[in-house]
């Protein structure tokens, strides 16, 4: 299949190449509907993301075939925060890795392309409007537009949104992610291997954790009015976060990896889509909802949703019943990962939240067992497939 064979007949077009957008296409075409999954960038790159798998990421990754231990993630298996009472430390309640975006999106393109999907890199969806029962996409390529119809869309463009289509604030959306990638000394990258490090500071959190290559992963998100004091400056912003004395440590004679810092706003935080945007349109991932960065499980929720969507699509269900399902499934994680971010981002909460992890560090547990997805709302992995995995090549 290439751009000319699939302009019709299509069952579903997907409009972005995330851990949503690619879990959707390859559940899709194992299960033999034709499918174009339309991806912006060209090549791999890295975003502002904590990298972090937990157990319900790493099954649905392993539904759909892709392998991250393959991929050299790193393991992780305890969480510590970093606040103004001590460090305490919990064993997370369920196997995670670490691993970079640039490696974990090309795997899933990869695979939704073995799978049988069209994968088009380079291609930006630049319209949507429905024509009877069908969608009709105007796509953008590298040499020339086109229109791609289709039964289905899919939105799975992550943070971004199409043209046309804005999403809603959300319910706390004064947040900036930043995220830098570093090499720290030797004995800081052996303190922090298997662990994951949530770090308190003035009017922000992070995380901190070994990717792979035994690089480490600094993702945080800060008030919008603090960062605005102190531009992308990496220097400026590195003695904002070295207030912290724990993270002080860790980050002495680290070397940072990036030009400076990855950045992203407005987050729209706390954002639950209720109902379907219009018949036969599928809204996954970051499009669906937005969890807060750490306090929640955004990997995993992406990922389920886009899992999700294929499954509606297949039983002949709408978008309608799929998104009310998917509301219905997140609604607590949402609300209670996002009271959380609340607290660390402000005093005096930030400090009763620390106090609280020191006195009762089994809490650091529970909230990760809270802001996860349901056991009973979780995806087997028996995907619908054809007898053969379809290959195509990109046009």
């Amino acid at each position: 299949m290439n751009v000319s064979t699939a302009a019709a007949d299509l069952d579903a077009v997907i409009l972005g190449g995330g851990p949503a957008g690619s879990a959707a296409a390859i559940e899709l075409a194992l299960a033999g509907r034709r499918v174009v999954l339309l991806e912006r960038t060209l090549h791999a790159h890295d975003k502002v993301c904590g990298d972090f798998l937990s157990g319900e990421a790493l099954a649905s990754l392993d539904a759909v075939g892709v392998s991250v231990a393959a991929l050299g993630a790193a393991a992780i298996r305890r969480v510590r925060l970093a606040g103004g009472f001590g460090t305490p430390s919990a064993t997370l309640p369920f196997a995670a890795q670490s691993l970079t975006r640039r490696a974990l999106d090309d795997a899933l393109l990869q695979r939704a392309s073995a799978a049988g999907a069209l994968v088009l890199r380079g291609h930006t969806a630049e319209s949507l409007h429905r024509s009877g029962n069908l969608w009709r996409v105007g796509v953008s390529g590298p040499s020339r537009r086109y229109a791609l119809s289709a039964r289905h869309v899919l939105l799975a463009t992550g943070k971004h949104d199409l043209r046309g289509l804005p999403r809603p604030a959300g319910t706390h959306s004064d947040l900036v992610g930043l995220k830098m990638y570093l090499r720290l000394a030797p004995e800081q990258t052996t303190a922090i291997r298997d662990t994951i490090e949530l770090v308190l500071f003035r009017g922000g959190y992070g995380g901190l954790s070994l990717v792979e290559s035994n690089r480490a992963n600094l993702c945080f998100v800060i008030q919008r009015s603090h960062l605005r004091e102190l531009g992308r400056d990496w220097p400026a912003i590195a003695e904002v976060l070295t207030r912290n004395p724990h993270l002080r440590t860790r980050l002495a004679l680290a070397e940072p990896l990036l030009e400076r810092p990855l950045a992203i706003s407005p987050i729209p935080y706390g954002l639950l889509l209720e109902h379907a945007i219009a018949e036969d349109l599928f809204a996954i991932g970051d499009q669906a909802a937005v969890i807060p960065s750490f306090t929640g499980d955004g990997l995993a929720l992406a990922l389920h949703s886009g899992r999700l969507a294929a499954r509606a699509l297949l039983a002949g269900q709408s978008s309608h019943e799929f998104q009310a399902e998917l509301c219905s499934q997140l609604r607590r994680q949402i609300s209670v990962a996002t009271m959380l971010s609340r607290a660390l981002v402000a005093q005096p909460r930030r400090s009763m939240v620390s106090l609280a992890a020191w006195l009762f560090p089994a809490a650091l547990r529970a909230v990760a067992c809270c802001t996860r997805l349901a056991p009973g709302h979780q995806i087997p992995a028996d995907a619908v497939r054809v007898s053969h995995e379809k290959t195509c090549t990109a046009a």
